[in-house]
């Protein structure tokens, strides 16, 4: 799940639109956080964003999948799905998209 850090520099002051987006390492990644909540994640050279029932079908509709790794016994599919190559080029799009993450994030803090 390496990542190089320039592409979580990359990433942060394009969803600054959004507030104050900072990344972190974590685990050879990033997370992506706007005031300590972590909205996406960054596992090898990747972004993907935070995703509940809210937001799902949309990510579905864009042909986007979650973020998975193998556990000890099986794989782990984790709540972050990766962001499609023509969302990810589209300034206004990725923000739309971190939008959506962000709020899935805070319902998810408020379960």
């Amino acid at each position: 799940m390496a990542s190089d850090k320039s592409i979580c520099d990359d990433i942060t002051p394009r969803l600054t639109p959004m507030g104050p987006v900072t990344g972190r390492r974590m685990f050879g990644g990033f997370g992506i956080f706007i005031e300590g909540l972590m909205f996406g994640l960054v596992a090898d050279n990747v972004l993907y964003l935070k995703v509940d029932d809210g937001n799902r079908p949309h990510s579905e509709a864009a042909g986007s999948q979650p973020f998975t790794y193998q556990g000890k016994s099986k794989p782990i599919q984790m709540s972050y799905w990766k962001v499609p190559e023509d969302v990810f080029g589209d300034g206004a799009g990725l923000v739309e998209w971190g939008t959506e993450a962000h709020a899935a994030a805070r319902r998810a803090k408020k379960k």
